[in-house]
């Protein structure tokens, strides 16, 4: 062997290991990947999840938010018939005025359009069905629901027993049992959105209602509308300011606690260790406790309302803003606290003079940007304390049918926190540094 060999011998040792160790990173990274991948699929039960999902629920949950039902109703113990949008009581028809695609009777008809028509007769209920046949059911107390189909297997959009029959084509719904007989057919749009069916203005264009306010009935076109039974827009805007004034008063009052606590956990003006040492802990507690936790604790002490929840964002972000703060006033200018030292001021001056101008920025970036951000939790809190559009949220899930409802809140949070994020932005350009521009 050669001395130049002798030589390159560790060289190419060295190379050959960085080689294999390369080698194994490149292997090794994707293999571990894998198998946490699989891990998962398994440990969440994913194939379970795939079986139970109803892409048929899917589709009826996603239609119903940009989509109205209409309800045609017979109480089949006195064979009265009622009219409602959405089955809700709010929303139903006058006495005497009934949908355009109902002809009210002896005998009511309903068309549901494409050949589907249903009857509500004085003993039987019939539907007609395109394609299959007619369907005729007889509701008794003492029977239960005599149903009579075409012969033939029933077909899966056909459920049927003893006390029930549900028939549900892609034109409408019929309902029938022992009490009651129901149609509800669908129709896009939000209806009753600015008027309900007993206002005067429902029914009428832009151009008539620009109309009418223009000659005197502005003040009550915009009653009408402010007080709609149906949407409660003076209810949802409220709740908005609620949800607004939770995380302002939840972010602004953190801020003015945990500015004066932050200096006791600085080395620069806390020289105390254990008193530094302890406010950090504390400052470390209340952040490491999540807000919706310390809502659920502060709504059992003090019962539910907005306050409460801007209590829980307070105490939150107490921690987040103190440990902050306290960065901040470790890293501030020696020299400016100097220079004001020098004109004779006092601790209180020095500090208002040679501290608090530096950290500034700071603060206020801070606090709009938290300010935003709790715009957002305060929604979720108010689910839970009871105030805010969270609460509409929740109650509009609750009910599992005004799912219309739930994607109107939706649509307002979203436009909500797009401008809290817009109007803090361009108060932090203005605050900061002097922008007027907006965001």
């Amino acid at each position: 062997m050669t001395t130049m060999d002798l030589n390159t011998a560790p060289l190419k040792g060295q190379m050959d290991k960085l080689f294999f160790k390369k080698r194994l990173m490149n292997f090794g990274i994707p293999a571990v990947i894998l198998a946490y991948l699989t891990y998962v699929f398994f440990a969440f039960d994913v194939p379970g999840l795939w079986q139970r999902a109803s892409m048929d629920n899917a589709r009826t949950l996603v239609s119903d938010t940009y989509s109205y039902k209409t309800h045609v109703t017979r109480d089949n113990r006195t064979g009265d018939v009622a009219y409602a949008v959405e089955g809700e009581r709010k929303g139903e028809y006058p006495e005497g005025m009934s949908p355009e695609w109902v002809t009210p009777g002896t005998t009511t008809v309903i068309d549901l359009t494409g050949g589907h028509v249903v009857r509500f007769g004085l003993e039987a209920i019939e539907y007609d069905i395109p394609g299959y046949g007619l369907v005729s059911a007889t509701p008794s107390r003492s029977q239960g629901v005599q149903t009579v189909l075409p012969e033939g297997d029933v077909p899966e959009w056909i459920n049927l027993s003893k006390n029930r029959l549900a028939i549900t084509t892609d034109a409408g719904r019929l309902t029938v049992t022992r009490n009651r007989a129901e149609v509800f057919r669908y129709f896009y749009g939000w209806e009753l959105f600015f008027f309900t069916l007993d206002s005067p203005y429902h029914g009428l264009n832009p151009f008539e209602l620009a109309g009418r306010a223009v000659s005197g009935e502005a003040g009550a076109i915009w009653n009408d509308f402010w007080n709609n039974k149906m949407w409660r827009h003076g209810d949802v805007a409220w709740a908005i300011g609620e949800t607004i004034l939770m995380a302002f008063l939840g972010t602004f009052g953190a801020g003015l606690v945990a500015l004066p606590l932050a200096f006791l956990g600085t080395r620069n003006f806390m020289p105390v260790r254990v008193i530094r040492f302890a406010a950090r802990r504390f400052f470390d507690f209340v952040r490491g406790v999540d807000s919706l936790i310390w809502t659920v604790v502060l709504a059992r002490a003090f019962g539910p309302g907005p306050l409460t929840g801007a209590l829980a964002i307070l105490i939150t972000d107490t921690g987040t803003f103190g440990k902050i703060f306290s960065e901040a006033l470790e890293n501030v200018d020696e020299k400016q606290i100097e220079g004001v030292s020098s004109t004779g001021a006092k601790p209180i001056q020095r500090y208002r003079f040679g501290v608090i101008p530096q950290i500034t920025p700071v603060l206020l970036s801070q606090l709009l940007y938290f300010l935003e951000s709790n715009t957002r939790s305060a929604t979720i809190i108010g689910a839970i304390t009871g105030g805010g559009i969270g609460l509409l949220l929740t109650q509009a899930i609750i009910t599992q049918k005004d799912w219309e409802e739930v994607s109107y809140y939706i649509v307002l949070i979203i436009v909500m926190v797009m401008f809290m994020d817009w109007f803090s932005g361009w108060l932090r350009k203005r605050l900061i540094s002097g922008d007027e521009g907006g965001h």
